[in-house]
C-alpha cells in the first residue's frame, strides 16, 4: 500500500503544487475570481489521481478485490500526501514570492462587498473581517491550517466516491 500511496500522492501533489506555482507570476493579471476557478480546477484534476491510485491498488496489490474501508484508507492517504505537497508549495510561494497576498486579498474582499451594493454596515463588517483575515494569515500555523482546509474537502469527497465506486468483492478461489 505504501508504494501506491506515495506514487499517486506525490504525482497528485506535483500536479496541484506545480500548476499553482505556475500561476504565481500571473496572479495579478489573473485576479482573485479567475484565480479561484483555476485553483480549484487544478485541485480537482489532481484529486482524480486518488481514483486511479485506489484502482491501481485494487488491481495490482489486492488481487482485484477491494473493500470500501481499504479503498478509503488508500484514498485518504493519497489525499494527505498530495495535500502536504500543495500546502508546502503554497507556504513557499506565499512567504517568498507573495508576502502581500493577504493584503491584496483583504482589499479584494472589501471591494467585492462595496461593488455588490451592500449597506455601509455590511461593508464595515467585511472590512473588519478582512483585517482579521490579514492578521491571522500572517501566522504560519494558521496559514497552513487554512490552506489544508482549502484542499482537503475535495480530496475527501473524491476518496469517498472512488472507494464506493471501486469496491469489489474478491473473485472466488477455485481449488
Amino acid at each position: 500500500m505504501k508504494k501506491t500511496v506515495l506514487t499517486f500522492g506525490l504525482i497528485s501533489g506535483a500536479i496541484s503544487a506545480g500548476l499553482m506555482l505556475a500561476t504565481v507570476p500571473f496572479a495579478d493579471r489573473i485576479g482573485f475570481d479567475k484565480g479561484e476557478i483555476i485553483g480549484y480546477t487544478t485541485i480537482v484534476i489532481s484529486a482524480l489521481l486518488v481514483f486511479f491510485g485506489i484502482r491501481s491498488y485494487r488491481q495490482n496489490v489486492s488481487g482485484g478485490g477491494l473493500t470500501f474501508g481499504r479503498g478509503f484508507a488508500v484514498g485518504i492517504l493519497i489525499t494527505l500526501v498530495s495535500n502536504f505537497c500543495y500546502v508546502a508549495a503554497w507556504e513557499v510561494a506565499y512567504f517568498k514570492f507573495m508576502p502581500d497576498f493577504a493584503d491584496k486579498y483583504a482589499a479584494h474582499l472589501v471591494e467585492r462587498a462595496k461593488a455588490s451594493g451592500e449597506s455601509e454596515e455590511k461593508i464595515e463588517k467585511a472590512t473588519r473581517q478582512a483585517q482579521q483575515f490579514k492578521e491571522m494569515y500572517r501566522k504560519p500555523v494558521v496559514n497552513v491550517a487554512l490552506t489544508f482546509a482549502e484542499v482537503f474537502p475535495i480530496g475527501l469527497a473524491v476518496t469517498l466516491i472512488s472507494a464506493a465506486i471501486l469496491r469489489k468483492k474478491p473473485a472466488a478461489q477455485t481449488s
